[in-house]
């Protein structure tokens, strides 16, 4: 039979070819069934919510004694939770167990709203529905019964784009909606939102998270998933998150796929372009021993490397800031701080002041960046500039005959405690020591430059030559000059005029002593009862004596005594100005 013959053909052909199709099928729906870790994980309940305990505890309490308000605002930075919370909170009102702190999770309604598909549960989107019409269309629905639910839940996500129109056209019904409706609203912005809304809503603000809660909620979804990562890199994507755990979740979805399955916090710095800890130590080092070539040899290094400069400075500033940590609190660096020992040891060499001025250099480098031909020349100008501001070197003469002065440049860094002995209140170099000599000779040379600067300094005609303006100007006419020292100067403000010690007003100052005595100088101004009588005391002392002959002249004149002898006038002293 030669039908049937060929009906087997046939018939096996079409099913490789739905076999293959099904197993096609399959393969797509398997690949298009990852869900991004900041879906995957997103919190389901109070229990399993990162941070936020203190809105944690607040809801949690509500609920638990059915105390609920009508209207709920949620602010903060994107990716602390506002969504997540509201729908938490969406379940609470609506689990089929009842209003409570810990829904079930496996009802209908728990699910739903997991799966975005319940119908109760109203989400707008305020950046796109910002009309009036859009908003009275929505409160026109609010009067109707819940379909599923216990309550309507009405969540406004961004509420601070809607229009004044649209504020105001839901006023009423958020102040006094059916019971059977709750409004959660969140917003990254409170400050756009009319204060008659404000004072409708209970409003909580969301936290921005640390860095230690994220890496480590980082490191327990890494467990779960079977995914092998190093506490180093996870802490730089808990830095680079800036207190956002959805941004966190999305730079390790990121992470794994760069590293292959894994997360290695060399992969993870390549990816980030985050600034290696190693080339910060080495340009703090070359700066503390004055080396400049090994400094622009460690930026061109970093060039090569093509790190952002501007993340270079960002760093460089956090490092000097738990430099002075270790050097004011030093129990305040964790013991499994990866570079404690390196830091520790830096924060011995650098002195108190100069990690305050360094910190400053970098920072005010970092806002100048954009001003800078490029970034590459923005970075080294910055270096150089701490390397020109270090603390000055201690020239030490020696005993062999040489026609020209031998100079051997010692930086002022801090010696190790255990070399100090002390005397009264001054630690002094025992003399036993090599470096006793220096700090002997630095003692004469800081005492005769001491008395030589502070004798020759006329505080007047200085700063007639400062040619300062602003209140720069009426700072340094309200001090009074005490004594400079080998890179300070010390000035004394009247309590009075404490208001004029502002930061700007000092810097200028600064800048301007330095560049009139040819060298570095720190300003130091302290509070107290001048003693002697300052520029302004004195030039208002001699506006005083002018205004005096002024008026004296003026009662002189025989023609203003006539008209006083003959009219009863007054003399208006006030409007007498002198010439």
């Amino acid at each position: 039979m030669p039908g049937a013959r060929l009906a087997t053909p046939r018939f096996s052909q079409f099913s490789f070819k739905l076999a293959l199709g099904v197993y096609n099928v399959w393969g797509t729906i398997r690949t298009m069934s990852y869900q991004v870790l900041a879906r995957k994980w997103r919190p389901k309940s109070f229990a399993t919510l990162v941070g936020q305990e203190h809105v944690v505890r607040a809801l949690t309490h509500a609920l638990s004694e059915q105390r609920l308000h009508h209207a709920y605002l949620f602010t903060g930075t994107r990716g602390v939770g506002k969504t997540t919370i509201a729908r938490i909170l969406a379940k609470s009102l609506n689990c089929e167990v009842g209003v409570t702190a810990t829904p079930c999770g496996t009802c209908s309604a728990c699910t739903e709203i997991d799966s975005g598909r319940f119908v109760d549960l109203l989400e707008v989107d305020a950046a796109t529905n910002t009309r009036v019409d859009e908003m009275r269309q929505l409160l026109e629905n609010a009067v109707y019964a819940p379909t599923r639910g216990r309550y309507k839940v009405y969540v406004i996500d961004e509420v601070h784009m809607l229009s004044n129109s649209a504020f105001n056209a839901m006023l009423k019904t958020l102040e006094e909606p059916p019971e059977h409706v709750k409004f959660i609203l969140a917003t990254t912005d409170p400050q756009k939102i009319p204060v008659t809304v404000l004072s409708r809503c209970l409003q909580f603000n969301l936290k921005q998270m640390s860095p230690p809660a994220i890496s480590g909620h980082l490191s327990r979804i890494l467990e779960v998933e079977g995914v092998f990562s190093e506490p180093a890199a996870l802490n730089l994507l808990a830095r680079s998150a800036a207190g956002s755990m959805r941004d966190a979740l999305s730079l390790l979805d990121q992470a794994i796929a760069h590293g292959s399955g894994r997360v290695d916090a060399g992969q993870v710095r390549d990816m980030l372009g985050t600034v290696d800890l190693d080339y910060l130590f080495d340009l703090l080092e070359s700066v503390l021993d004055g080396n400049a070539a090994a400094l622009l040899k460690t930026a061109e290094e970093m060039a090569a490397r093509s790190l952002s400069f501007d993340a270079a400075l960002q760093e460089l500033s956090t490092l000097l800031t738990r430099i002075q940590i270790a050097q004011m609190v030093p129990h305040a660096i964790a013991n499994d701080f990866p570079e404690r020992v390196r830091l520790v040891a830096l924060a011995s060499r650098f002195g108190a002041e100069f990690t305050q001025l360094g910190y400053q250099i970098v920072v005010h480098g970092r806002q100048e960046m954009s001003l800078a031909p490029d970034d590459y020349s923005g970075f080294v100008m910055t270096l150089l500039r701490l390397l020109a501001f270090r603390p000055e070197a201690v020239v030490v003469p020696t005993h062999e005959p040489t026609s020209a002065p031998v100079s051997r440049a010692v930086p002022l860094a801090r010696a190790p405690e255990s070399s100090y002995r002390t005397i009264g209140a001054q630690p002094v170099v025992p003399a036993s020591s090599p470096a006793a000599e220096v700090v002997q000779v630095s003692a004469v040379v800081a005492d005769t430059q001491q008395s030589q600067t502070s004798a020759a300094v006329d505080w007047s005609s200085v700063l007639q030559q400062l040619n300062l303006s602003g209140m720069a100007r009426e700072l340094a006419q309200h001090c009074e000059f005490r004594r400079m020292e080998p890179g300070h100067i010390f000035l004394r403000l009247s309590p009075v005029h404490r208001h004029l010690q502002m930061k700007p007003a000092q810097d200028k100052m600064q800048q301007a002593l330095s560049a009139h005595f040819g060298r570095a100088l720190l300003l130091r101004i302290e509070l107290a009862e001048t003693e002697s009588v300052t520029p302004a005391a004195t030039a208002q002392r001699a506006r005083e004596e002018l205004q005096d002959k002024a008026v004296a002249a003026i009662e002189q004149d025989g023609f203003v005594r006539d008209v006083i002898e003959m009219f009863d006038a007054q003399l208006v002293e006030s409007s007498i100005k002198p010439i």
